[in-house]
Formats: structure tokens, C-alpha cells, sequence
């Protein structure tokens, strides 16, 4: 006879103890099923709300490059600007500004204007390269560059 047919009074302590330890491990069982369940929920939730976060954020930043304005991950984070010297102007400025002097310039024209003024151009590729990713620089051939 098994342990679910006897009346609790009939089983012996090892009988019980048993029946116990399974009916524990069954209910553990329905708390993690319950607990995944709301897990999967809140997952679900979340990636809802980021998908929708993203399209919002989007659209605004798109509404303020319309009007003019910039929008990067420092301006978007609240973060401090690295790069600024004494004169207040970044070296990604001052590249802006050298590249918009003319339609279309060179990588070693922009080196050469950038040494005329005084800025060190010893990482000019990987500044270019982080405004052409920024939008405000683009690249219409290889190491050639234009304002955006």
C-alpha cells in the first residue's frame, strides 16, 4: 500500500518524514515556477519599455538636430565634457571648424592646419574617425572629410 492511501495515524515516522520532505519539495517547486513566471513577466515588461524608451528618445534627439542642436552621449547622460582647453573650444571643435573652411579636405591637410594653430596631432585619425561616428564630420571617400 503506498504512503498517499494510508491515513496519516497509520504511516510510521520515516513514512511521514518522507511525505513531508516530497510535499516540501513540491511546493518548492511551485514557488520557483510562479517566481520564473513573474520573472519572464518583468522581463518582458522591461524590454517593452526600453523598445519604447528608445523610439521616444530617438524622435526627440532627431527634433533637436532639426533645430540645429547636438546630441551625443555626454549631452544625453548629464556627463562633463572631456577635451576642453584653456580656451574653452574641445580639439573636436577646432577640427569642425578647420574641416568647414573648405568643401572637402584631407587628412593631411586637417594635420597641417591643426599644427598651424597649435593643436597636438598625434591622435587626429581617431578624433576624425569619432566625429565622422558622431555625425558631424562625413566622409565621402577614404581619409577624405567634410562638414556634416
Amino acid at each position: 500500500m503506498s504512503m498517499d492511501n494510508k491515513k496519516a495515524s497509520d504511516l510510521s515516522a520515516e513514512e511521514l518524514y518522507a511525505l513531508a520532505r516530497q510535499r516540501e519539495k513540491e511546493e518548492a517547486e511551485r514557488k520557483e515556477a510562479e517566481r520564473r513566471q513573474k520573472r519572464e513577466k518583468l522581463m518582458e515588461k522591461r524590454k517593452e519599455m526600453l523598445a519604447r524608451h528608445r523610439k521616444e528618445l530617438n524622435e526627440l534627439e532627431r527634433q533637436i538636430r532639426e533645430l540645429g542642436g547636438r546630441v551625443g552621449r555626454a549631452a544625453s547622460t548629464g556627463g562633463g565634457r572631456r577635451g576642453r582647453r584653456a580656451g574653452g573650444e574641445s580639439i573636436s571643435q577646432k577640427l569642425c571648424e578647420i574641416v568647414a573652411k573648405k568643401p572637402e579636405m584631407g587628412i593631411k591637410e586637417i594635420k597641417a592646419e591643426a599644427e598651424k594653430i597649435g593643436l597636438d596631432t598625434k591622435n587626429i585619425s581617431q578624433t576624425l574617425a569619432y566625429l565622422k561616428r558622431q555625425g558631424r564630420l562625413t566622409s565621402p571617400r577614404r581619409g577624405i572629410y567634410k562638414a556634416a
